[in-house]
C-alpha cells in the first residue's frame, strides 16, 4: 500500500514538474510574431512635427488606412496635414516583423515623393501597432488598429 502511494505521488509530482517546465515555453511561442502577424486593413493616425529641412518644418499629422498582405508588402491611402496644408496621399512599401513583435516599415508617400522609415511594436495579437518615425529631423509617432 505504501509503495502505491509513493508511486502515485511520484507520478503526480513528475507531471506537475513537466507541466510547469513546458508552460513558459508554450506562452512564449504564443507571443511570437512574423510578417503574417500584420495582415489585413488597419486604421492609423500619427502626429508630431518635422524639424528639418526648414521648408517642411512644422506640425504634422496623418490619418488613413493601411493594408498589410502578411508577406511584407503594404499599401494605403491617407490625408496629411503639414503646417495646416491638407494633402491626399497614397502609401506603398514594405515591412518586416521580428519574433519579439517589433519591426520596421519603409513607406513611399506619393505624390509628395517622400520615403519614411518607422520602428513598430505590435500588440494585442496583431490587432494593433505603435510606431515612431526614425528619420532625422522628424518627431512623429502614432498607432493603428485592425478594422
Amino acid at each position: 500500500m505504501k509503495r502505491t502511494t509513493i508511486a502515485k505521488l511520484f507520478a503526480v509530482t513528475a507531471t506537475a514538474v513537466l507541466a510547469v517546465g513546458l508552460a513558459p515555453k508554450a506562452q512564449a511561442n504564443d507571443r511570437e510574431c512574423s510578417n503574417a502577424t500584420l495582415k489585413g486593413t488597419f486604421v492609423f493616425s500619427s502626429t508630431g512635427s518635422i524639424t528639418n529641412p526648414p521648408p517642411e518644418a512644422g506640425p504634422f499629422a496623418i490619418v488613413g488606412t493601411q493594408t498589410f498582405d502578411g508577406n511584407g508588402a503594404t499599401a494605403g491611402a491617407a490625408r496629411v496635414s503639414q503646417n495646416g496644408n491638407i494633402i491626399p496621399v497614397t502609401l506603398a512599401g514594405t515591412y518586416s516583423v521580428n519574433p519579439d513583435c517589433t519591426g520596421t516599415f519603409t513607406v513611399q508617400i506619393s505624390p509628395v515623393g517622400i520615403t519614411t522609415h518607422l520602428f513598430v511594436v505590435i500588440a494585442d495579437n496583431g490587432k494593433e501597432f505603435q510606431v515612431i518615425q526614425t528619420d532625422p529631423g522628424v518627431v512623429v509617432s502614432g498607432s493603428g488598429r485592425r478594422q
